[in-house]
């Protein structure tokens, strides 16, 4: 594995990258609440517009959230996206948001798992976090460079380790181009992503990290067998930005980041492509399309599941209410559901699927 090549097998080494680990996870979690590192605007969802019912024919207490997703019955089609984990201050984080998302039916991602490729301890943290959250949905993580170098029966040991409903390949191409420590290595992705598919005890979701998804992209994910495609676009947190500041100023990826301020495809521009091809990808049994980046409030959430998301994914506010506390994290995420309750009553919609069949959606003018 490439960690184990890179660090060896000394107890010095291993302390060394542990440290070097937990200080970029802290710094990511600092950074990510900059607004300066957040691309506000360029998700495209202010373009997105719902159409509004004056007599919805419905009462406010018959609306339902309810919905399915990779053939789950879930609560709600929202999810806590991958944030942190592998450092002290991401796993109290998590066990919040994971009671949180237990008690209101959310999904929940769990930061990368790289670091339990080279520390099995680790794997504790995840079990004393199930135990607190025993019937929660959760989602693994791992980075696409690191399944490229992994066994799959690694792979499989990060997915019992959480007792995941599914795991998450996360691809950042920009992101490990300007960090720091990067690992630009993403040759054999997609034979990868084909083999995981074919081969893990559960599905297998491949996600960006703020940057989008082009057709070409999609297009080819299709052949991998991958069950759904979350377009995490441009228009949120971008990493290109983080990873900037991480870096020495001056140097090559410092100003690098410069230059690459505003790179991506927005989310609003990837799930309408996603969404778009032959016959409606997202349409199609075993794969799905979701949608994160730069959603903030549970209309942007309406909106995309509107256009045909499946799911629909927050990380920025939910992280921003956790670090104030239980209560502050559950009133957000209760916010965010009666805001799309709302959408959906002042729409006409008794439900998710109501709203996805009937087209009210359309491009705001001007």
């Amino acid at each position: 594995m490439e960690d184990t090549e890179k660090w060896g097998s000394t107890k010095g080494a291993f302390s060394e990258f542990s440290q070097q680990f937990e200080s970029r996870k802290q710094d990511h979690i600092r950074l990510s609440l900059d607004d300066a590192n957040e691309a506000i605007g360029a998700s495209g969802l202010d373009r997105i517009q719902l159409c509004h019912e004056a007599l919805p024919e419905l009462d406010f207490s018959e609306i339902s959230i309810n919905t399915t997703a990779l053939g789950m019955e879930l609560e709600t089609p929202f999810l806590v996206s991958s944030m942190t984990a592998g450092h002290p201050e991401g796993m109290d984080l998590n066990r919040g948001m994971a009671v949180a998302c237990q008690e209101r039916g959310w999904l929940m991602g769990v930061g990368s798992q790289r670091r339990q490729l080279v520390d099995l301890e680790s794997d504790q943290e995840w079990k004393a976090l199930r135990a607190q959250a025993p019937k929660l949905r959760l989602l693994g993580n791992l980075g696409l460079s690191q399944l490229i170098r992994t066994p799959i029966k690694q792979v499989q040991r990060l997915v019992d380790s959480l007792e995941a409903s599914a795991m998450v390949i996360h691809t950042n191409p920009l992101q490990e181009c300007l960090q720091p420590e990067g690992t630009p290595h993403f040759k054999g992705g997609l034979a990868a992503l084909t083999e995981l598919s074919r081969v893990l005890s559960v599905p297998v979701i491949i996600k960006e990290t703020g940057c989008g998804f082009g057709g070409g992209t999609l297009e080819r994910l299709r052949q991998t067998g991958v069950q759904a495609v979350d377009v995490s676009g441009y228009g949120g947190t971008h990493w290109g930005r983080i990873e900037g500041r991480r870096a020495e100023g001056g140097s090559i990826k410092s100003r690098a980041a410069r230059s690459f301020w505003h790179w991506g495809v927005s989310t609003v521009d990837s799930l309408e492509i996603g969404l778009a091809k032959a016959a409606g990808l997202g349409k199609l049994p075993g794969y799905e399309i979701w949608a994160s980046g730069g959603l903030r409030s549970g209309l942007d959430g309406a909106k995309v599941l509107a256009m045909g998301a499946r799911v629909a994914g927050f990380a920025k506010p939910i992280l921003r209410a956790a670090l104030q506390g239980e209560a502050q994290l559950h009133l957000e995420m209760e916010q965010m559901e009666y805001e799309l309750k709302t959408a959906l009553f002042c729409t006409g919609c008794a439900s998710i699927a109501e709203l996805q069949s009937k087209g009210i959606w359309s491009w705001r003018q001007g």
